[in-house]
């Protein structure tokens, strides 16, 4: 295993996600070789969204998960549900497309929530799916310029979001940290792991043959792709790669071309002990969802059973910082100080795939495999459309999967031994830039 590897093993340890769901027993590694039209590799929202909906076009589809299916991002996130793209996104695609194809390219993201929402209703996924969404600013400068973003949102998207003024920030979350905010009824949050389970179950059903511990070692991209385990081998027409920061963990020839243009971002959780559920809706108004504005943002959300979930302090190192729990209930009390008489029961983290513009970064290695990276924060309504577009694509409808093929990417400076050095040092300069 690669380092990224054992540091996500510690991480995964503490997860409040984990601890509160019943994983049915695994699915079988793959063993020998089979055939299938579509072989998808991995196991979280893109890639099962991508076999879900490959399925229902009546194509044969066998997934492959290194681990297990939720292990990564898609089972260890914050739970948010928020159209658009990550920080800066939209603007790398409003200066490379025409206004119309920038519109387009915002829609299929509220799309994407949508189609999260109809999932849930289809499969009866039961993952605490809360609607609302608090954007937050923490002084009066950020605040025009979240209002300023409010109406541009409105003018060049059409989607009007409901703008909450310092007077006015009071009846909408139980802290002093905010000047000013905008409410999404729309986006919202969930139980990630338990929708991510309820994803592989609906695929499963639909007769994706679904492999976890099955790690791909091998691609063979000449003629008829074959993808190859170290036990077995999936010889297919197409092939999704949904496997992001982890493609190059269990080998450097599976696609190569595609890490140097994303980075893994660590980004860490912690759960408190449950209140009561009337202290909880105190809290934040509808139990919406929130995060503020800055660049290294913090964002939380109450679980069902009345715990405090706070997330914030990204790491550009893969490093995991020290004194993890207590540096996020920190923050967690310069929001919430109400919140210290709560204890910390579950503190974990994870990589989510950053790209250099924070835009996705979706496209075709040759003339049969596709992939999907890239989602920059924003993956669980964006990576199950994503799946949703590959899917269209395969079946020869791939005008909006081309779409987003055409935002372009760089490849993060430095090569593979300075690029965090210097993205640490970037990080360093946006902090600075959050104290004022």
């Amino acid at each position: 295993m690669a380092s990224l590897l054992k540091k996500e093993a510690l991480l995964t340890r503490g997860s409040y996600y984990e601890a509160s769901v019943e994983r049915a027993p695994a699915f079988s590694p793959l063993d020998g070789r089979i055939m299938a039209d579509v072989c998808v590799v991995g196991g979280g929202y893109a890639g099962l969204s991508a076999a879900l909906e490959l399925a229902a076009r009546g194509y044969a589809v066998a997934l492959l998960e290194a681990q297990r299916v939720g292990w990564g991002a898609s089972g260890r996130n914050g739970g948010q549900v928020i159209v658009g793209y990550g920080f800066g996104g939209e603007d790398a695609i409003e200066a490379q497309l025409p206004a119309e194809d920038v519109k387009r390219a915002w829609n299929i993201t509220v799309e994407g929530v949508q189609l999260l929402r109809e999932r849930i209703i289809t499969h009866a996924i039961d993952c605490d799916f809360v609607p609302g969404y608090l954007t937050l600013a923490v002084n009066a400068r950020k605040a025009r310029a979240l209002q300023a973003r409010l109406s541009h949102m409105a003018r060049a998207y059409d989607y009007p979001m409901q703008s909450i003024a310092p007077d006015d920030i009071g009846n909408w979350i139980a802290s002093e940290r905010f000047h000013g905010g905008a409410f999404d009824p729309k986006s919202g949050h969930l139980h990630p792991l338990k929708y991510c389970l309820g994803l592989a179950g609906a695929a499963s059903a639909a007769n994706v043959r679904i492999f976890e511990n099955s790690a791909v070692i091998h691609l063979d991209q000449g003629g008829k792709p074959v993808v190859r385990t170290a036990q077995g081998e999936v010889v297919c027409d197409f092939v999704v790669l949904a496997g992001n920061v982890y493609l190059g963990e269990y080998s450097s020839t599976v696609a190569p071309e595609l890490a140097p243009r994303i980075m893994p971002v660590g980004t860490y959780i912690i759960a408190t002990e449950r209140m009561a559920q009337e202290r909880a809706n105190r809290l934040i108004r509808g139990r919406a969802a929130a995060s503020d504005t800055n660049h290294v943002l913090d964002y939380f959300r109450l679980s069902a059973d009345g715990r405090m979930l706070f997330g914030g302090g990204e790491s550009y190192s893969t490093t995991t910082p020290h004194n993890l729990a207590a540096r996020i209930r920190q923050r967690m009390l310069g929001v919430f100080p109400q919140l210290a008489d709560l204890s910390v029961t579950h503190t974990w983290g994870g990589f989510v795939d950053v790209t250099m513009n924070h835009a996705p970064d979706f496209g075709r290695l040759g003339n049969y495999i596709y992939y999907l990276q890239g989602f920059s924060g924003h993956g669980l309504a964006l990576a199950g459309m994503a799946g949703k577009l590959v899917a269209e694509a395969i079946a020869g409808q791939a005008e909006r999967f081309d779409l987003l093929t055409r935002i372009k990417h760089r490849s993060f400076p430095g090569g593979a031994l300075l690029r965090m050095p210097a993205l640490v040092l970037g990080m360093l300069y946006y902090q600075l830039l959050d104290l004022f």
